[in-house]
Formats: structure tokens, C-alpha cells, sequence
């Protein structure tokens, strides 16, 4: 282990149009190949779709999807005495929104449909719903934590 200090956390610039970290995080998420201006269009036109759909604002929905995404438990693999266990732990905010968002996408990506923009939109608005694969796999991470509390006491 290194004995120097921890980098210093970088934090990208806020978007341009939302004024949001948050969303330029999830832009960055959604990079492929350093195609960022493909990125922003995709996420852009998507949060529009919503807006439309639901008639409210889509920020507002994309902020409550990644809120009902975030998990508050996760377990991590702990070796002890020959044996591993999972140990629940606490996930902090910024893992937390990492993880939601990355969720997110990846269920976006196993939607069927026909473009990546509107299977995005649909996962957004199942995620601000509570329904959804990334809900799914939030609450599958909760009930994992909560089957391994007997190992809390190893939690480091």
C-alpha cells in the first residue's frame, strides 16, 4: 500500500445547458470512444423525450431516477481465517451515484427498442417510477446486504 497521500478529487465542469456536475458525470458515463459531443446529444434529447412524455421537467425526473437508484447498503468480500465472507457495508454518496448511474446505463443498453436515446429515456422514466432494471438491481444489492448482516461485525 502506498504511504503517499490520496489524490486530490477531481470534479468535471458542469454541463453547459443544466449547469449540473451531476449530469456531466452521467455524460461521461455515457462516453463511448471520447465521442462526448455524441454523448451530450444522446442524454440531451433523451431528458427532451422525457419532458414530453411526462410533462414535467425532465431534470427533475432524471434526479429522481438516480435517488431511486442509488443503493444505501452494499457488500464487499472480506477474507478471514480461510474463508470469505460478504460483509455489508455503507456506500458512500459519490460510489452511491456512480453506481445508480452506471445502472442506468447498462440497463438502458439491454432494453430492447430501437435507438440507444429512446431505450434511455424509458429506463430513466421506470428508474424515477421506482419500477425498472436499475431499481431491480438496487433492491437485489439491499436484500444481499441484509442476508450477510451476521458478518457486520467484520465490516473494517
Amino acid at each position: 500500500m502506498s504511504r503517499r497521500s490520496k489524490p486530490e478529487r477531481r470534479i468535471p465542469a458542469a454541463d453547459p445547458i443544466y449547469n449540473s456536475v451531476d449530469v456531466s458525470k452521467f455524460i461521461n458515463r455515457i462516453l463511448r470512444r471520447g465521442k462526448k459531443s455524441l454523448a451530450e446529444r444522446i442524454f440531451y434529447s433523451a431528458i427532451a423525450e422525457i419532458e414530453e412524455k411526462t410533462n414535467e421537467k425532465g431534470l427533475e425526473i432524471f434526479q429522481k431516477a438516480i435517488t431511486n437508484a442509488t443503493p444505501l447498503l452494499e457488500v464487499k468480500a472480506r477474507r478471514i481465517g480461510g474463508s470469505t465472507y460478504q460483509v455489508p457495508i455503507d456506500v458512500k454518496a459519490d460510489r452511491g451515484f456512480a453506481l445508480a448511474s452506471s445502472w442506468i446505463i447498462e440497463a438502458a443498453k439491454k432494453r430492447s427498442g430501437k435507438s440507444f436515446k429512446s431505450k434511455l429515456t424509458n429506463e430513466i422514466i421506470d428508474a424515477s417510477n421506482g419500477s425498472g432494471a436499475a431499481c431491480k438491481k438496487r433492491e437485489d444489492t439491499h436484500r444481499m446486504a441484509e442476508a450477510n448482516k451476521a458478518f457486520a461485525h467484520y465490516r473494517y
